[in-house]
């Protein structure tokens, strides 16, 4: 009877093994800087380094400043804080993030740049306590950071940030970005109940206090844009005679004055003029 149920045996346990969640490689962290988490399986994904350097972002220079201080003070061991990085869409929030973090790991092999996505800050204290037990030192970077989850995303974050009883990692600094300052989603409605809403609100805008960080990204005035589309088209040897004529124009059909219109702007004079681009 044994032997008879020695197949059925054999085929269960081969099921239960495809069920199992895969382990999720030891991370290879020597290969790169910059890497994707996949918190479906716990990986860390090699990305290619950010192409665009620091000194090309114009018009944010105080920003630059500040959270690259800030930056080098983690790389160093020393007392740092989280950083928000908040303003109007387009103003280079995440670019000055990345670009950055490219400036300040030259000069320190061990830090490393993990990018979550906004989906996933529920996961943040599982990865934060993976990260712990590493000897490098990590930027984790959230790009346009808002809880349309509710409390729940808001919860898990302030549990990464304040770490629990055994205190946030020493080796992590979050690093996320956002176009409203206190981080609550547009349109927040009281279909809870005013008391229940009310209860999320306060969770949700109680975790920008945990960032000792706050840099703010203001709208572009037309001097500045313009600086910008001048800085990036001799940068690359872009050379129209009606520059910021067509920069102006450009900017006018979008609505909008930004760095990433300033950009787009140059993305499309260089492909007029056959020039390549990093990005």
């Amino acid at each position: 009877m044994t032997h008879e149920l020695d197949p059925v045996l054999a085929r269960i346990a081969d099921a239960l093994d495809r069920l199992a969640p895969t382990k999720a490689a030891e991370p290879a962290f020597a290969t790169a800087r910059l890497f994707r988490h996949d918190p479906v399986t716990g990986g860390f994904h090699a990305a290619p380094d950010y192409p665009l350097p620091l000194a090309a972002l114009v018009g944010v220079d105080r920003q630059k400043e500040r959270f690259v201080e800030n930056l080098q003070r983690f790389a160093a061991g020393l007392p740092y804080n989280h950083a928000l990085l908040w303003g109007v869409r387009g103003t280079g929030k995440s670019s000055l993030a990345k670009a950055a973090f490219m400036d300040v790991s030259t000069k320190s092999a061990d830090l490393k740049l993990v990018e979550v996505d906004r989906d996933q800050v529920t996961q943040l204290p599982a990865l934060f306590d993976v990260l712990r037990a590493r000897s490098e030192r990590f930027v984790v970077l959230c790009d346009d950071l808002s809880f349309e989850e509710g409390a729940d995303a808001a919860k898990a974050l302030k549990s990464a940030l304040e770490g629990g009883v055994s205190g946030p990692p020493a080796n992590v600094l979050f690093a996320a970005t956002s176009n409203r300052r206190h981080l609550m989603p547009r349109g927040h409605q009281e279909d809870r109940g005013l008391v229940a809403a009310a209860e999320d609100a306060e969770e949700e805008v109680s975790v920008s206090d945990r960032f000792g960080l706050w840099i703010g990204f203001p709208p572009m005035d037309q001097a500045t844009y313009l600086a910008a589309v001048q800085g990036y088209a001799k940068r690359y040897g872009l050379k129209a005679a009606d520059l910021d004529r067509r920069a102006l124009q450009w900017a006018q059909l979008r609505g909008a004055r930004s760095g990433r219109v300033a950009w787009q702007f140059i993305r499309d004079l260089a492909g007029e003029l056959g020039k390549p681009l990093p990005l």
